[in-house]
């Protein structure tokens, strides 16, 4: 048997959509992608959302709005995508790594305070897996110090914290709808918030910096006149992407409830082993599990997390670890951060593991999954 680390639940509705896109003879960012925005703001119940190509686009654009720049520091967990440590450095920022909890893989109020200068402009917050930070303590230390917030959402559609939902509590809010994310368009990304000013400032810097996209200028009541308000990017998403959007979207509850699925089986399989530790989810149905990460107790085991890996390769199950650390890249090489400073981040690092956990996952594949790590791990206690 065959399990990829993640394979995308597409089906006629997407290519049908996309098909009507083709036919209409405009790919760009136009009608399918103002309904998809729309769609979105009322699914997260967000005033704004608006779409851009990537998470990352969003992230930049997050900090651009805020005019983070240079001299300003930027908080972020180190245990994350390299694009979030990326986006701060486009604006000539100051990235602070700061270390996470071992358990959650979260970023904490208390760690963020110790890296609060006078230089601090901004946190952003992961929501590692789909599982959301502790949102009050953050906001709460951030308005007593005047500090943005920026959540990275990339994995938390449609995780809740409280009563809700991800892309509602801060100011800004970034989604990735990335292949392998919980809703795809390929490559595409999302912005929330509830400032309009700021909403309108980004559709400006999604494109050029032009105060009229191209369907205001081409469309029938459009007119070919506009202005640059100020330095742009291109970072507008395209109808053809949308169109699978509003298709995935529409499913988004029903894939979220196969993962849960597949997330409370591997939890109550592998509940109380000894060779491995489980993520700490306190409110697994807020989550919206992106990730299903464990951690082997190495000290248990005659195998490290590499020969772990390699063994769940060769029973044919693909696998993936999240996250190499940002201090560990060469991009740091000359740095001051060493290892030694992220106890949380390390502990994680050395023995993680994330397991295939995606929407039309089959029970057979699951409990492969189950019985295959089981088997290795029996196989390589001490």
């Amino acid at each position: 048997m065959k399990i990829p680390f993640h394979r995308a639940y597409l089906s006629t509705e997407e290519i049908n959509s996309v098909t009507e896109v083709i036919k209409s003879g405009w790919l760009t960012m136009g009608e399918k992608t103002f309904e998809f925005e729309k769609s979105f703001s009322d699914y997260v119940g967000a005033s704004h959302s608006i779409a851009v190509n990537s998470c990352t686009a969003a992230l930049h654009l997050a900090l651009k709005s805020l005019n983070i720049g240079p001299g300003d520091e930027v908080i972020l967990p180190a245990m994350t995508f390299v694009a979030t440590w990326e986006v701060i450095t486009y604006l000539k920022a100051k990235p602070v790594l700061c270390d996470v909890n071992k358990d959650t893989f979260l970023i904490e109020a208390k760690e963020i305070e110790k890296k609060i200068t006078k230089n601090t402009k901004a946190i952003i917050c992961v929501h590692y897996g789909g599982l959301p930070c502790d949102m009050d303590s953050i906001l709460d230390l951030a308005s007593k110090n005047n500090i943005h917030v920026i959540e990275d959402a990339a994995h938390a559609l449609p995780a809740t914290y409280k009563t809700k939902k991800i892309g509602t509590i801060s100011k800004i809010t970034c989604f990735s709808f990335y292949a392998t994310k919980t809703i795809t368009t390929g490559e595409g990304g999302m912005i929330t918030t509830e400032d309009s000013e700021i909403s309108e400032r980004i559709k400006r810097l999604r494109l050029h910096g032009i105060t009229k996209d191209a369907w205001n200028r081409y469309s029938e009541k459009g007119t070919w006149v506009y202005d640059v308000s100020e330095p742009g990017y291109k970072y507008n998403m395209t109808d053809i992407a949308a169109a699978i959007g509003i298709e995935q979207l529409k499913k988004c509850d029903l894939m979220n409830s196969m993962r849960q699925k597949i997330a409370q089986k591997y939890t109550s399989a592998f509940a109380g082993n000894p060779l491995l530790e489980l993520w700490k989810v306190d409110n697994p149905a807020g989550c919206s599990w992106h990730l299903y990460p464990i951690k082997l107790n190495i000290k248990n085991l005659k195998i490290d997390r590499d020969e772990f890996i390699e063994k769940l390769k060769f029973a044919g199950i693909g696998t993936s670890v999240h996250y190499i650390p940002i201090y560990r890249f060469t991009i740091y090489k000359d740095s001051d951060l060493w290892p030694e400073f992220f106890h949380g981040c390390e502990d994680i690092f050395s023995r993680e593991v994330s397991l295939p956990i995606y929407p039309g996952m089959s029970e057979e594949e699951t409990q492969f999954v189950i019985d295959t790590v089981m088997d290795i791990l029996n196989k390589n206690k001490k």
